[in-house]
Formats: C-alpha cells, structure tokens, sequence
C-alpha cells in the first residue's frame, strides 16, 4: 500500500516529519478553534485490522468475542475524550488495482502454505511473526461497529481517496491509519494506527509539510513523485531506469539514508531543481520518459487530487475546443454530455472531473493501450477508472458529503436494525451510470471458451432497486449485493485453507451454488429457455488459482413456491405476507426449502448456523458425525461462556483439518450476509454474527475431543439443558440431510461412504483427488482438448460447478494443487 520505499525512508531519513502527538489535547484545541463543532477522525478501517484484532488466538478460525470487546475498548477510548469516529472500509477493487491485488493474494498464498507446513510439523500456532487475519475479519467489524453505534461506511471506489477526502471536506482533526498516501493526498493531518497508545491516545503525525521542506518540494509535487516512486497505479519496474539516472547525478547521496532513501532524495532533487526550472516552458511529458505509459502516468497524478484540487503539472486544453468523437454521456437519464479534454499535445482522450463548486477541471485517464511496462493498467475496455465523476449534480463521495448529523427521511424498506437512513443523494436526478460502469466485454479468447448463448453479466435496469442496493452498500449493510448488481463482479480474499489437503474443498467451491443463486435473484429477467442467463465474474482466491483470470460463472435458478419474488418485493415491500417471501427466497439459495418448518422451529442465534450447517453437511460428503458434534456443542457452550473464559481456554494442541473447519464456517457466515441482504434481511443480522455463534478456540477444543471419541456429555461440559438443545439442533440437521439422500456417518464408516458424483450440488468428495482441483479456475486455466476430455472432467466434477465457463485439464487432475 502506498508509495514504494516512503515509509522506510521517514522513520530512517526524515524522522522530523514524525512528531508524538495527543489526540485528546488535539481535539481540545480543535474544539477552542471551532466552537460546537465536534472534533472528528476518519479511520481507514482496512488499516487497523491488524492492529485492532489483538487475542493471542488467531489460527482457529477467530476469537470473535475477545475481538468485538477490543473493538469497544477503541471507540470508549476515542468517544471518552469528545472525539468522534467515521470509519471506512474497501468496498470494492478498482479495474486499476487489480493487478496489485493479485499479487498480494498470491503472496498470501505461499505465507499461509508455510503456516500449515508449521501447524502440521509443530503441533502449534505460528508466532506473531507469521499472523494472518482471520477470515472474514473485515467484514464482521463493519458490523460490530455499527453495532456499537460508529457510522461506517463502505467505499464506492478507492477507499483512501473517499477517507482523504472526507477529512478534508468536513475539516476533520485527522486520519488514522497506515498508509503512505495520507502523506501525499493534500488533506487533514495524518496519524499512525501502528504507534496508538489507545490508554493515553498519543501517536506519531506524519507531517507532510515537514516531508516537503525536507525534499525541496511543494505539496503540489507529492502526486508526480508518488507516480515517479511507484505506487498501486504506476508499477515501480515504470520509471525504473528514470530514477537510476536520477541517482546516478545526485552529488548528496547519505550513507544512513539506504539505497530507496538515496533514490527517494535523487528524484526529488531532480524534481526541485530541473522540472522546476522549466515548468510552464515545457510540458511534463517533455520532461519525463513517458512514452506508451503516459496515460497511466496522468491516471497516477490524478487519483491524488481531491475535490476542488488541480496539479500544475496537468495542463490541459482550453474548455471549449471539443470534436464530437470527445464527447461522454455520464448520465443514460440525461440528454447532457460533459466534454473530454484532450492535452494539444496528448493524443489519448482525458475524461474531466469538474468538481460542481470550483468547476476546476482535473483529467482522469486510462492507458487504452497498456504495454508490459505497464502491467498494472486496468481494462482498456472497462469503464470503471474514473475515480471521481463529472455530473456536477451528482457527488459520488457520499459518504464524504453527508453531513452526518443530516438525517432525511425518505420511505424505502431497509435493515430494520439499522439506524442510518437513506443518503440524501437517493432522488429523481440520481446519476446512474456514476455508479453502473458498463461491464467490459468478453475477451476474444475467453469468447472461445463460451457456449454461443452466453452473455456478459448486465447491469438491473431498475434505478430505484439500483439505488437502495447502493444505499445499502454505502452504509455496510450489504455484502457483495451492490458489486454484483454494477458490475458484475465480485471478490474473496484468502482464507486459511491447506492445499495440501485432499479431503476438503476450498470454501469457494463449497459456497458457489448459493452465490450462483444470488445471482439469478439479483440479475434476474434472463429466465427464458433460449438463455442460459449471464455470467459473473469471480476473483475468488483458491488453491492453485492462478488468479490470471476471473471465473466465469453462470446464474443458477432456484424453485420457489409461488414463484421468484421480485428484487421490489423483496426490498421494497412493507406487505406483512412480504416478509414470509423474504424467509422463503433465503432458504431457496441454501437450497433448502423443504426443511422450512423445522429450521423455522430453532430458535435464535442458532437458526442460522443450523442452516448453515445443514447446507455444509450436504455439500461436502467428507464432513462426518463427530464433525458436526463438534460444530454444535461449541455453539451451545459458547452461550454459557464469558469473554474471559474464551480468552483463557487452552488448547492441547493445534489440528490443520480444524484451522480449515474453522475457517470455512467463518466464511459460510459471510455468505449468510450476502444472501440475507439479497433477500431483504429476512433474519435480523446479530443470528450470523460470529460472536453470538462461533468461537475459533473454543470449536477446536471441541473438535480434538470429539476426534478422540469423547462422549457427546463431555463435549457439552455435563449441561443437562444444552443436552437437550443438542439432540435437538442434530435431530434437525440429520433430517434435513437425509431429505437430500445424505446420511452423516462417523469417520469409521467413510471407506463405505465415498461417491463420485452426489446429488444436486453437493461437493461430492470422491476418493483419489478432492473435487476442487478439478474445477475450472486453476493451473492456468489449461482449456480441455477432446470431448473425451471433457467427460471425464464432468464426471467429477458437480453439477452446479460445471456453469463455471472455463475448465482445466484432466491431467491436472492427480496433481497436487500448489
């Protein structure tokens, strides 16, 4: 994150800039200057995760209720002393960043291989050193923070412009995080997550006028020296040799300042004395090796300038001088097109932001021919790197424009646990397209990988329904819904899986028929038997995905008695029979409609998790009986448990299959998010949230004893009530299960148990090679030659999973997956 080598170069080069500061006597002074208004600070969310998630245990799968309170414990600290808190979180992986983003999931791959190469050879957790964030971790904080009253917001583009953008509009006290950007946007001070005392609030501000004086720079010239170092949108191999030749003429190269501090000194110095010299005699793409990459140059300057902000380094025509191939509709509702500007001397097409109060003009460009230099350019064919639109009616920075004591009222159905209402931007010249990019169209080569009658996943035309899905998005109440609706496409991080493990499927695989349902509910209008619907792009992280591109999947239609209900039924409808609707299309994406009454007779917070489980049971055949007890008896001990009890539980020991096991219910509890608000929040969102259901510690502790065949009395701790609830709870799922001709066995009759194939959509898990390294996505999406091929690839591979477009050879298959 942020600009290469700046972060190393401060605390060693320019520890000046690093000024230890009182947040508590900040905001009081804050409060002198500005009477009655509350000091504020913008939390970059996706930066204190780690800082944040302080239980010992990481491993098992997340220690939930020591985590929430850790959280409490941050924002009483913050609210004790009158400061107000708004966080944001990523809400989705720009076209731009999706390189970047690959390979850091591909780097996380091989940290978490070395962490089950640890676990299975030592028994143990990894030391701090080798700590990976629980799965799911920024998705359940979202809601535990708005549970403890915090107003956290979901980004509609690059999470940092939004949290930079916001500090500066409402003249905020700072931003709190860890990333080097903060030094570069020109906006509020910036503080460091990293070194909070939160007993005392005192922490480092980084100083970026301090950053300036040291370098010989204006702030004005962070954005071309961000761009010139290397950032998330100008790959560092870009101006590589620039900066070598740089460093090469410097004459003040410091021995304690490191070769990335000496570079970073260098092209400074260049910056101060020789494009200074000639600025406004000479563009800067006279100055600069630009060449093919210029586009993405200009794109890197200009995602650091904020609203009403220009860089006197972009000098572009005058307003006025159009031709009619410059010309961009940002609106499908208006008749109105904002202009292109187009440098005289630049031959590739600007887009301009025109902020609506200075109508200053700043370009957003895209490289439309990227080269190998630069490999990090976004899709020349998508739409979506415009980081700030130009409809000067239409202010994309929601959150950042809200005032956040506004309260409208505007009459949609919503969460009804939450207690945000609807932006104020949800009105009758609402800018669609600022939100909707057009999806790009399919490759040629992955055209050839399609059957004929597939189509690209398209946008809901509906803009209300459109609305209320970003609405939701904004207020991180959702999950996915509103990545789908724009643009479909969607992401998933890593998850702590062994893919060395050849008897559990990757969570991804074992949640994809239930998202492939999302689909067919949120895309919808596809239903006719000349179509087999549009496809999604998923970006999920498995083992041996390459990651090079997306899979392709396909809707999946669900059976609902009396039909589909509509997305305005659903989210929209305040009819009392709307709600059974709601009940019913959820338990359609689980595919489990005919267990309706018993899973209805649970009672909460355990209703979900025995959906949960019951869909888990059926789609992975090597899930046995002691697993189960496992996953039930944690849950009924956990309601009898305090956060200091987890906190001091001990393990004998640390078992892979339960690390993954953990992981992948954590992970099913973030697909309960996806489909409940996809469905019009039938189930109120605290029955899924992981401290009312899940303890990573606790669940080990009862999966090593019920490995060891401890009797089902001893796993619930001699509790005569929760022995009821127990048999209750797996009286339950057994049934269900056996509706779906799954009968659950203990591990001693799996030789007996296994099958190839499964009914349905169950992962099947058959002997020889676990299903998933036979699904498309991996080993460098190796297309299948032959028909011959091809069946054999289907035979093992589920039903549900063969919507997926691409799919990879057969030979692959005894392969290992790494």
């Amino acid at each position: 994150m942020g600009v290469r080598g700046l972060q190393g170069f401060v605390g060693s080069t320019c520890p000046h800039i690093c000024t230890v500061v009182n947040m508590r006597e900040l905001a009081e002074q804050h409060r002198n200057k500005y009477p009655g208004c509350t000091p504020t600070i913008v939390v970059d969310a996706m930066c204190c995760l780690r800082y944040w998630y302080t239980p010992e245990s990481w491993i098992c799968g997340g220690q939930w209720r020591e985590y929430y309170s850790a959280l409490r414990d941050f924002v009483t600290a913050f609210t004790s002393a009158g400061i107000k808190l708004i966080f944001f979180f990523d809400g989705m992986v720009e076209p731009g960043k999706r390189d970047e983003w690959v390979k850091r999931r591909l780097k996380n791959n091989r940290e978490i291989s070395k962490i089950f190469h640890y676990i299975k050879s030592k028994r143990d957790q990894p030391g701090r050193n080798m700590f990976f964030i629980p799965s799911g971790l920024a998705i359940f904080t979202r809601f535990a923070l708005k549970t403890l009253g915090q107003e956290t917001f979901c980004s509609l583009q690059e999470a940092d412009y939004e949290v930079a953008s916001y500090g500066l509009q409402h003249n905020c006290l700072g931003i709190l995080g860890e990333d080097t950007d903060y030094l570069i946007y020109d906006t509020c001070p910036y503080f460091s997550i990293g070194d909070l005392c939160l007993e005392s609030l005192q922490t480092i501000m980084l100083c970026r006028e301090k950053l300036c004086e040291s370098l010989g720079l204006h702030v004005a010239d962070l954005p071309l020296l961000a761009c010139l170092l290397g950032n998330d949108i100008t790959p560092e191999g870009m101006f590589e040799s620039f900066r070598y030749k740089c460093l090469s003429s410097y004459a003040s190269v410091k021995e304690n300042a490191g070769k990335k501090g000496n570079i970073i000194l260098a092209v400074s110095d260049y910056i101060s004395k020789v494009l200074h010299l000639y600025q406004g005699e000479k563009k800067i793409e006279e100055m600069l090796p630009l060449g093919p990459n210029k586009a993405l140059f200009y794109k890197g300057v200009t995602s650091y300038l904020l609203p009403g902000q220009k860089s006197p380094w972009l000098v572009l025509k005058p307003k006025g001088v159009i031709t009619e191939n410059q010309m961009v509709s940002l609106n499908p509702e208006s008749k109105q097109e904002d202009p292109m500007c187009i440098d005289p001397e630049f031959k590739q097409e600007v887009a301009v932001c025109t902020n609506p109060e200075s109508m200053q003009e700043v370009p957003m460009c895209t490289d439309p021919e990227p080269t190998q230099e630069a490999s990090m350019c976004s899709d020349p064919d998508s739409k979506q790197e415009v980081p700030m639109c130009s409809d000067p009616d239409f202010k994309p920075e929601v959150p950042m424009c809200t005032d956040p004591d506004s309260k409208p009222e505007v009459s949609l159905y919503t969460n009804p646990e939450s207690k945000q209402n609807l932006p104020s931007e949800i009105d009758t010249e609402f800018n669609l397209e600022a939100l909707m990019s057009a999806q790009p169209e399919v490759k040629q080569e992955d055209a050839m990988e399609m059957e004929p009658e597939v189509k690209q996943a398209t946008v809901v035309s509906e803009s209300e329904i459109l609305k209320v899905a970003r609405m939701h998005h904004v207020h991180s109440e959702s999950y996915l819904v509103y990545n789908i609706m724009s643009s479909g496409e969607v992401e998933c991080s890593n998850t702590l899986e062994d893919q060395l493990d050849q008897a559990l499927p990757s969570q991804a695989f074992i949640y994809r028929p239930v998202r492939q349902r999302v689909y067919s509910l949120l895309l919808g209008d596809w239903k006719d038997e000349a179509s087999t619907g549009p496809v999604v792009k998923e970006w999920f992280v498995y083992p041996g995905n390459s990651l090079k591109h997306p899979d392709l999947v396909r809707p999946l239609q669900m059976t609902i008695q009396g039909g589909t209900p509509t997305l305005e039924v659903l989210w929209l409808s305040q009819e009392p029979a709307a709600q059974a609707r709601r009940l019913d299309t959820l338990l359609a994406c689980f595919n489990l409609s005919s267990s309706r009454e018993e899973l209805q007779a649970v009672e909460s917070p355990l209703r979900a998790l025995c959906c949960l489980l019951v869909y888990l049971f059926v789609q992975v055949d090597t899930l046995s009986l002691e697993d189960l007890h496992a996953f039930i008896a944690q849950a009924l001990c956990l309601q009898g448990k305090s956060t200091s009890q987890l906190m001091h539980l001990q393990l004998d020991y640390i078992n892979s299959r339960a690390v993954q096991l953990g992981s992948l219910l954590v992970r099913g509890l973030t697909t309960l998010v996806l489909v409940n608000s996809a469905c019009g929040f039938p189930w109120t969102t605290s029955e899924f949230m992981p401290w009312n259901v899940f303890d990573g510690k606790l669940f080990h502790q009862k999966y090593l004893q019920s490995e060891k065949g401890y009797a089902v009395e001893v796993l619930l701790e001699q509790n005569r009530s929760w022995l009821t609830k127990f048999h209750n709870l797996k009286a339950v799922v057994c049934k269900a299960c056996s509706k779906e001709n799954r009968r659950i066995v203990g591990r001693t009759h799996w030789n007996s148990h296994y099958s190839v194939g499964g009914k349905g959509d169950r992962a099947t898990a058959p002997t020889g090679r676990a299903p998933h390294t036979a699904i498309p996505g991996s080993h460098g999406e190796t297309r299948v030659q032959g028909e011959e091929c091809g069946k054999r690839i289907n035979a093992q591979t589920p039903p549900s999973f063969q919507g997926v477009i691409r799919v990879t050879s057969p030979s692959l298959i005894s392969k290992d997956s790494s």
